[in-house]
């Protein structure tokens, strides 16, 4: 550690022992970065292409107030958000607040009164039970006579095809889909095992609208869940696609007749797309989604290295060490409130901005469990920063993900080695 940086390390609170044990679990890895730089580089190239096709211009960079008739630079956004996709056409607005709003954008806007949702890959993420009404909640889709069933998966985290295709009914009009494992430690899907499902679906009813909660997978892989059949593909811009910059928003990409539905209910009928300022936040939108494919490079070194680490140390990761990846999330069980806790605080001490900050459990809207959150971060709740989360409930499994830069990503995750490590609970390990 006698060199300028591991001096520095040293500076700021790691011990030798754990950055020679990063280093250590650092040197076996240099393949598995090279594949993702290699994916980096395609996606790179995909969003500048779909830019230039779209023929960006500095106007493009210029907000709107008020009505924001003829907003040039968030229609032309909106194409170029189609032209990644492959889709017929986009919805890309900071006026969608959050991911769990445009998933509840999408959904609302293509459900009506008698139709049903159906979720063939299990219990949905925390957030999106009381938009759907699992558990009560004002404005839900159970209020409005909209009904709801799931399949679980298997024992083993695949697809239930059998009991998927039982479930489909004349009264399914929507299946969605949730690529990211949320606060469960089921597998992540790729895009290949989501067409896979699609397909099954598309096959016993074509109209039906397979809609992906994207969030957390964007350019991880070069393919995304639109290039294979996906009617809507969803996500929040203060993830993946907005590299760290976009300071709100959320995106609906797909059919154009899903687009237009969620355009009409984010408005109003008879307005649509044609209305909603973009109020000078255009910049950071294309600017972010230019960085976005190493952004999340940069994320998924991070969980990878994250993986490698815990699992040296004898905890159950998801995924583990040598799995492919399909989105940024790491997860660490660490069957004890104590651990997850000082996990969250190393995240928080290797923080920008808050870094000083103590995080504790609170109630948290939306979560049926306390929750503990660690992001001292540029944006406020940006998950594509440096952050970690975690429901205070068995497992106790933590939530790793992101991190501007790979270099980043490492620092955090050595700082919450070196928290557990002054927590005395690796005591016995480094």
């Amino acid at each position: 550690m006698n060199t300028e940086t591991g001096n520095l390390y040293r500076k700021m609170g790691i011990c030798d022992a754990v950055y020679a044990f990063g280093e250590e679990i650092l040197s076996g890895l240099t393949e598995r970065f090279s594949k993702i730089d290699e994916t980096a580089e395609y996606n790179q190239l995909k969003v500048l292409n779909a830019m230039q096709e779209a023929k960006v211009s500095e106007a493009c960079l210029l907000g709107t107030t008020g009505y924001g008739y003829g907003d040039i630079g968030r229609d032309t956004l909106e194409q170029v958000y189609a032209k990644i996709f492959h889709t017929e056409d986009a919805l890309v607005r900071p006026q969608i607040t959050c991911g769990t709003h445009a998933l509840a954008l999408a959904l609302m806007s293509n459900l009506r009164p008698g139709d049903e949702l159906l979720s063939p890959v299990g219990k949905p993420y925390d957030t999106l039970e009381e938009v759907i009404g699992i558990r009560p909640s004002k404005g839900s889709l159970k209020e409005y006579g909209i009904s709801y069933r799931q399949v679980e998966l298997l024992a083993d985290g695949n697809f239930d095809y059998e009991a998927i295709g039982r479930a489909v009914s004349e009264k399914t009009k929507l299946v969605t889909i949730q690529r990211s494992k949320g606060y469960q430690t089921r597998p992540t899907f790729s895009v290949e095992k989501i067409g896979e499902l699609i397909a099954f679906i598309k096959n016993i009813r074509p109209d039906i609208i397979c809609m992906v909660d994207n969030c957390y997978g964007e350019f991880v892989e070069k393919m995304e869940p639109s290039d294979v059949r996906a009617d809507m593909v969803v996500g929040s811009l203060i993830k993946n696609p907005g590299g760290g910059l976009a300071p709100i928003g959320g995106y609906i990409a797909g059919r154009k007749e899903c687009v237009e539905n969620a355009a009409y209910r984010l408005t109003s009928p008879g307005l649509g797309k044609e209305v909603g300022a973009s109020l000078g936040v255009l910049g950071s939108f294309y600017q972010g989604l230019f960085l976005a494919p190493n952004v999340t490079a940069g994320a998924l070194k991070g969980a990878i290295f994250a993986a490698n680490i815990y699992e040296k140390l004898g905890y159950r990761v998801i995924p583990n060490s040598t799995e492919s990846r399909h989105d940024i999330i790491q997860a660490v069980e660490f069957q004890n409130k104590e651990a997850v806790i000082a996990f969250c605080k190393g995240i928080q001490a290797a923080a920008p901005v808050d870094g000083f900050v103590d995080p504790q459990p609170w109630a948290m809207p939306g979560y049926d469990s306390e929750v503990i959150m660690a992001a001292g971060a540029f944006v406020s709740g940006s998950s594509i920063e440096l952050s970690a989360d975690a429901p205070i409930k068995p497992p106790f499994a933590v939530y790793f993900q992101g991190g501007l830069t790979w270099h980043h990503a490492k620092f955090g995750i050595l700082k919450t080695v070196q928290s557990l490590k002054e927590s005395g609970i690796l005591s016995d390990k480094l």
